[in-house]
């Protein structure tokens, strides 16, 4: 059993943050750059569209991060101090993805330009301690 849900329970996670991570890179890089070319009226109305269907992929993504992420992290015990500090660093930077993604799903979010490029850099910042942990490991 542990043959198929390692990797099950890997590529849930990985394929929830390029999801959520790939959903904001694209809202911030792609779609707020574009609705320069539109009226205000139609601005706010993609605006308030786009957020209504992240919603549910943003819930979604960040429910199979967690879930899949205490799996993989209970089933690779013994780390370094360093791991650990390196670990703390990137959850928070989580937590500021996960309530900044629910911010920027809510209706009216006047300030959701700025909020996703800060996501998406912390985003990034995250997959690259993602990357050093796992030459630690």
């Amino acid at each position: 059993m542990g043959d198929i849900l390692i990797p099950l329970m890997r590529w849930i996670h990985l394929c929830s943050v390029a999801t959520l991570v790939g959903g904001i890179l694209y809202a911030r890089f792609v779609i707020a750059p574009s609705e320069g070319f539109l009226p205000p009226e139609a601005r706010t109305t993609l605006d308030e569209r786009a957020a209504a269907h992240f919603r549910p992929i943003v819930f979604t993504a960040m429910i199979c991060l967690v879930l899949s992420g205490i799996f993989n992290y209970m089933t690779k015990p013994g780390h370094s101090v360093i791991y650990h500090a390196l670990f703390g660093v990137k959850m928070l930077l989580v937590l500021h993805i996960f309530s900044v993604a629910i911010l920027i799903a809510h209706p009216g979010n006047k300030r959701r330009n700025r909020q996703m490029l800060g996501a998406a850099i912390s985003a990034l910042i995250v997959i690259l301690i993602s990357n050093v942990l796992k030459g630690i490991a």
